[in-house]
């Protein structure tokens, strides 16, 4: 099953994450199927794929809970 779910990178006590489509099964820092948008929690700032995301979900991927927050913030900011 396919995941929408967050990648961790950055240094030490500043995190960043990319939000990646990835296999369940794979580890969390793990070769993503392909990079959908960017979250900075120190920052706030957001960048998304909506049209990707929209065509995964479709397809029947899973979003985190997090992810699935980020993702209803975005859409209410654009509406």
């Amino acid at each position: 099953m396919l995941k929408i779910r967050l990648k961790k990178y950055g240094r030490k006590k500043c995190p960043s994450y990319r939000i990646v489509v990835i296999d369940s099964r794979k580890r969390r820092d793990g070769r993503p199927i392909e990079e959908l948008g960017f979250y900075s929690p120190l920052t706030n700032e957001t960048t998304l794929d909506i049209h990707k995301i929209n065509q995964y979900k479709y397809n029947g991927a899973q979003m985190s809970r997090v992810v699935e927050a980020i993702y209803t913030k975005a859409m209410q900011g654009i509406s």
